[in-house]
């Protein structure tokens, strides 16, 4: 009895404590949304919290009717889906050989990939190095330097490691090439672990700023939306600050209904995959293992 009132207690603290988390993360986006569909007049009264007041779509009008925005979206998406796809590529290819116990010098490789983990040129050399191999201003810059999580790739190994040697063994009796062994039994057991990665690829590069605004500065058409949300809000706070010293007419809080409708409007779309890859992640890491 006084184990079981202890577990209770146990998982009403744990409880509590997603709460409190889900609070955390959950009332700002609220705020942001309740601004965003607000009347600047209640901004400027201090009246707005996580509800709007005196609810209003001009914001969102501001920001969809900029012709460069909706070009950057659209691009910004293509972007996390090559970029997303031709990472998940170069993961695995990295990652399956270093499986084989046979591979010559995988020792040496595989410290070589961990000593990149702790060890970086820094900016400039980055910067020197992407202009010497023309990548500047090109949309390349965006999908090559981070196509390869170390990261990511040591994940997955890992993950390769625990699917016992004996499928691959015994489909390699049965005449298959390690392509084939890799296409018809890894991949298929890697689900959960492959769509984790994706996601963190996926979020890693909608969000990716410092790369377009070091790289990309004279292709403003490649802009990527985290980016082009950095130049609106910029624009838009010198409107604010221009029409508070008298210099330019408006409402100041105009400008802040229109910073949050852009941060949602470029928050949505990564948001919603989301749920389209919880089901891989609770399918559990035995699918497709041999019966018996």
């Amino acid at each position: 009895m006084i184990k079981s009132k202890a577990k209770e207690l146990e998982d009403k603290i744990i409880v509590f404590i997603c709460l409190m988390v889900i609070a955390i993360c959950l009332f700002p986006m609220l705020n942001i949304f309740a601004r965003s569909l607000s009347d600047p007049l209640a901004i400027v009264r201090g009246e707005v919290s996580f509800w709007p007041v005196e609810p209003t779509l001009d914001s969102y009008r501001f920001v969809f009717l900029d012709p460069s925005f909706s070009r950057s979206m659209i691009w910004t998406i293509i972007l996390t889906f090559v970029f997303t796809t031709f990472a998940l590529t170069m993961t695995v290819m990295a990652a399956f050989p270093l499986t084989y116990d046979n591979l010559k010098g995988r020792k040496l490789i595989n410290t070589i990939i961990i000593i990149t983990m702790y060890f970086n040129a820094g900016i400039i050399p980055n910067y020197l190095l992407m202009r010497s191999l023309g990548l500047l201003d090109n949309p390349l810059v965006l999908i090559l330097p981070g196509s390869l999580s170390v990261f990511n790739m040591i994940i997955l190994r890992s993950f390769f490691y625990s699917v016992p040697d004996s499928l691959r063994e015994s489909a390699e009796i049965d005449g298959a090439n390690p392509f084939t062994v890799l296409m018809k039994i890894y991949l298929p057991l890697s689900l959960p672990v492959l769509a984790t990665l994706s996601l963190f690829y996926a979020v890693g590069r909608w969000n990716g700023f410092s790369d377009a605004l070091m790289f990309m500065t004279s292709a403003p058409d490649f802009h990527p939306i985290q980016l082009k949300l950095f130049n609106i809000i910029n624009n838009l706070a010198s409107i604010e600050v221009a029409a508070q010293e008298g210099i330019a007419g408006g409402i100041p809080a105009a400008s802040d209904g229109m910073k949050a409708a852009a941060v949602m409007i470029a928050t949505i779309p990564i948001l919603l995959v989301y749920p389209w890859l919880q089901r891989y992640f609770i399918s559990g890491v035995t699918i497709g293992a041999v019966k018996g």
